[in-house]
């Protein structure tokens, strides 16, 4: 593992240098963050304190929100302070923990996603058995694992990242840390390097990704078996999650499953899932769900009639 280079810090280009736009990006970025952590905290609120969201589905979605949120603040707080300031570094040790958290909020996020599907699948093609296979004490197991396996992934990008040496160039055209931009400034043959990183994250987006669409389209046929009334609610969630996967995974692929080089669009690619997902997750799952908005209501209803007691 390479420890010693020559670099100890990284400047960071951001999205762009000119002034003006700079504070575009300060202000829309961070209502974006904002919006971001207030749709997520409502969500992750509403099913921790009602008590007609406790079924697997809330529970990974809890599991969900709490994951976005961090994967936002793992790269949004940095980014909106850098948009203020002339000249954006930052250490290498940050820079590595950047990547760290970065890859495990985001493992953790597809993880999860995988285990909604099953969830769904679960319920739907296996409705009488459907208490047995996704009693809480599987769901919490299932959800450790996705923890477990979010955190070999992060480990392993860490050591590719340690694995490559900088001998001057030290300037990111980026506004975070990830091994894409980081493999641009390494003074050595990165072939293999490059290889393992399209075998890691590249085989984890792209095999996640079939396995999301090919469970849901197994569960879309299986639904010509149920009545209208089943059909419209099953479309209804199947759908939500569909535009979810598709959305995330889509500019992820895009960026992990290629070789070794950026191109103009990546940083405005990035931005999509690192912070457009993160939002838009939240509003579909909300919009999308009469259960979440009735509770969401309710819990509304509770803060007002304590608030009136005071």
């Amino acid at each position: 593992m390479q420890l010693n280079n020559n670099v100890t810090e990284f400047i960071l280009l951001g999205l762009t240098q000119d002034p003006v736009r700079k504070k575009i990006v300060f202000v829309t970025f961070l209502l974006f963050y904002l919006a971001t952590l207030l749709a997520n905290f409502l969500i992750i609120t509403t099913i921790k304190t009602s008590q007609t969201l406790g079924s697997p589905m809330y529970f990974f979605l809890f599991h969900l929100s709490l994951s976005d949120t961090c994967f936002c603040t793992s790269i949004a707080p940095r980014m909106i302070v850098d948009a203020l300031l002339k000249k954006t570094t930052i250490s290498f040790s940050e820079g590595m923990i950047q990547v760290f958290s970065f890859h495990f909020f985001g493992c953790l996020g597809i993880f999860i996603l995988i285990l909604m599907a099953a969830d769904r699948y679960v319920a739907i093609c296996k409705p009488l058995h459907y208490t047995t296979i996704m009693s809480r004490r599987v769901c919490a197991v299932l959800v450790a694992m996705a923890w477990l396996g979010s955190c070999v992934h992060s480990l392993a990008q860490i050591f590719l990242a340690l694995s490559l040496p900088f001998c001057g160039p030290n300037v990111i055209d980026h506004y975070f840390c990830d091994l894409q931009p980081l493999l641009k400034l390494a003074c050595a043959d990165i072939y293999v390097i490059n290889l393992l990183l399209v075998s890691n994250s590249g085989a984890i987006c792209t095999v996640s990704f079939v396995v999301l669409i090919c469970s849901y389209v197994i569960i879309l046929y299986s639904l010509r078996n149920h009545s209208a009334e089943g059909r419209r609610k099953a479309l209804s969630t199947c759908i939500s999650h569909i535009i979810v996967v598709i959305l995330f995974f889509g500019p992820c692929i895009f960026i992990y499953t290629r070789p070794a080089t950026t191109f103009p669009m990546d940083k405005m690619i990035a931005v999509f899932y690192t912070l457009g997902t993160p939002l838009i997750n939240p509003l579909i799952y909300t919009l999308r769900n009469a259960e979440v908005k009735t509770a969401m209501r309710k819990l509304w209803r509770r803060k007002l009639i304590s608030d009136d007691k005071r």
